[in-house]
């Protein structure tokens, strides 16, 4: 029996982690951290793309976006800015959960609004890289 699938996608600087803001973001990059994610949860199928273009962003949300168990979405800045990204999540079939590793609500005004969330299944901010096995612990438990 095949293993359900659930994506993560990274947008715009998070390729960065682990040397961007370190005292903001963390020390510990993406790539560093996937292995650990993978184990925390053999039982899934995950993939992980990070892209800086959100038009590369929009169109993995189309390919996985109708077969997916659920994706994970860090838009990093997009998240304030595109109209396109909160269209997509519209879409699309499969849920979302917005992560933000750092408490957006605590940070600049412009911040706090996401044209994404409207869009999504929940929102994780600010607990770091944990808030991606958070929000795939959510989508695991959420009924097909």
């Amino acid at each position: 029996m095949a293993r359900p699938a659930y994506h993560i996608l990274n947008g715009p600087n998070l390729n960065l982690l682990g040397r961007r803001e370190p005292e903001l973001y963390g020390h510990t990059s993406f790539e560093a951290y996937w292995p650990r994610l993978q184990a925390r949860f053999p039982e899934a199928d995950l993939h992980y793309f990070q892209s800086n273009g959100e038009g590369a962003l929009i169109d993995k949300l189309h390919e996985w976006g109708f077969s997916s168990h659920g994706l994970v979405l860090n838009a990093g800045a997009y998240t304030h800015t595109s109209l396109a990204l909160a269209d997509a999540i519209a879409a699309i079939a499969s849920p979302v959960v917005e992560v933000h590793l750092s408490n957006v609500f605590a940070r600049e005004t412009f911040r706090r609004h996401s044209y994404l969330s409207a869009h999504c299944a929940g929102l994780i901010a600010g607990m770091g890289l944990k808030g991606y096995e958070l929000a795939l612990r959510y989508l695991m438990d959420e009924p097909d």
